[in-house]
């Protein structure tokens, strides 16, 4: 991922957007009516390039950069190419989650290797079945990244101790949380609950049921003390960003929309004490002033946040460490309302990976190109004009700032 600089700031813009039938694809799985077939992922990439596509009024002449990113497997990037009729003078495999790659995209068009790049996202691990974390380790039946003989996944995560998923990583660093603030499993339900609300209101979320109070406290433990409510959802779907240089994004269908900040924070010592005792707000402050900077913005400007909502309080963590609210006051900072359309900060208004879509952070990205053209419906921001996105993994976090490119 390139560092943060100025001189990168506003020189790309994301033009076209596209995503799956997160909703329809995840009732189909469940019900595997007569005659369903699996997704692939290159079903789902072609489906969400075609929309991303038709979004941007392009042709596909226009394009001549792709980018893929696959959770796993997946073809090489100049067979995807192939495959979406690009002719193009730059592929790459550009990571998985939404954290360097579209930093490193915007880099390319910088240094003239493209104009304009598709970045396609897609993931399947629902239909192959794939477990994460647990006394198991599976990935489906799809390829293994660590390759045969590797290190399973989840042994990242302290599996010798007991310690497999992300899931363990939340639960205590939420039960330090509560030891220190003095709050309970029922002060986190409101993160869960809104985040639900806004899912509530698009036709395509996975989970668009209100969720009470008593159904969070009534469901299973993931680990304790989390609830089912408070981890993300597992749905096969796919994104799809087109991004053009900026002085060729005039014009087109929708208002574009710059790519205007970013920057990158890792934990190099003390991993432990800053991940649970200071929830990772070194690295938050850190990576969130630098993305500021570069965009030429302040946070009292931002107008409206999208976060990886690993965790309900994934979420919190980033609401807090960025400096939306002082450390100890995210959740009452929630239930306050602070964190939907009227509050200080809207906060996941598509519903986020807890209740919209789980796709590693890219649709964070959709969501925010959607408020800053005026698209989000009824929980759209009035008079937005900058937003934020951050992709918080285990020890490191990747904030990115976009601003309206008419202004």
């Amino acid at each position: 991922m390139p560092p943060s600089d100025p001189a990168l700031s506003r020189k790309v813009s994301i033009v076209g957007v596209g995503e799956t039938d997160f909703g329809a694809d995840y009732q189909a799985e469940r019900k595997r009516p007569e005659g369903w077939v699996p997704p692939t992922e290159e079903s789902l990439l072609t489906n969400a390039f075609e929309r991303a596509l038709a979004d941007s009024g392009l042709s596909r002449e226009d394009i001549d950069g792709v980018t893929c990113s696959f959770t796993y497997g997946g073809p090489p990037a100049e067979e995807v190419a192939k495959m979406l009729g690009i002719k193009a003078r730059y592929a790459e495999a550009n990571g998985n989650i939404m954290a360097g790659p579209l930093p490193t995209a915007c880099a390319a068009i910088a240094e003239g290797k493209a104009d304009c790049i598709a970045m396609v996202f897609a993931v399947a691990s629902r239909s192959a079945g794939r477990l994460f974390g647990g006394m198991t380790h599976s990935t489906g039946g799809v390829p293994d990244p660590d390759g045969e003989g590797g290190a399973p996944a989840s042994y990242y995560y302290f599996h010798p101790w007991g310690w497999s998923s992300q899931a363990a990583h939340w639960a205590l660093i939420f039960a330090h949380f509560q030891w220190k603030y003095g709050v309970g499993e029922e002060d986190l339900y409101h993160v869960a609950a809104q985040v639900r609300r806004h899912a509530m209101a698009r036709d395509n979320a996975v989970m668009r049921k209100e969720l009470t109070l008593e159904d969070y406290l009534a469901s299973r433990y993931i680990v304790r003390p989390l609830h089912l409510f408070d981890i993300c959802i597992v749905n096969d779907g796919a994104v799809c960003l087109i991004i053009r240089r900026a002085d060729l994004a005039k014009g087109l269908a929708h208002v574009p929309v710059d790519v205007a900040g970013w920057g990158y924070s890792k934990i190099k010592q003390n991993k432990m004490h800053t991940m649970v005792r200071e929830q990772l707000r070194p690295q938050l402050q850190a990576a969130s002033t630098d993305a500021l900077a570069m965009a030429g913005v302040t946070l009292d400007q931002i107008q409206h946040f999208e976060g990886y909502d690993a965790s309900s309080f994934h979420l919190i963590n980033q609401v807090e460490g960025i400096g939306f609210t002082p450390p100890g006051t995210g959740l009452a900072f929630c239930k306050d309302g602070q964190m939907t359309v009227g509050g200080r900060i809207p906060t996941n208004t598509s519903g986020g990976n807890l209740s919209h879509a789980y796709m590693q952070g890219w649709s964070q990205v959709v969501q925010a190109v959607r408020q800053l053209r005026g698209e989000a419906g009824q929980y759209q921001v009035p008079g937005i004009e900058v937003s934020m996105t951050n992709l918080a993994q285990t020890d490191q976090t990747h904030p990115i700032v976009y601003v309206r490119g008419d202004r």
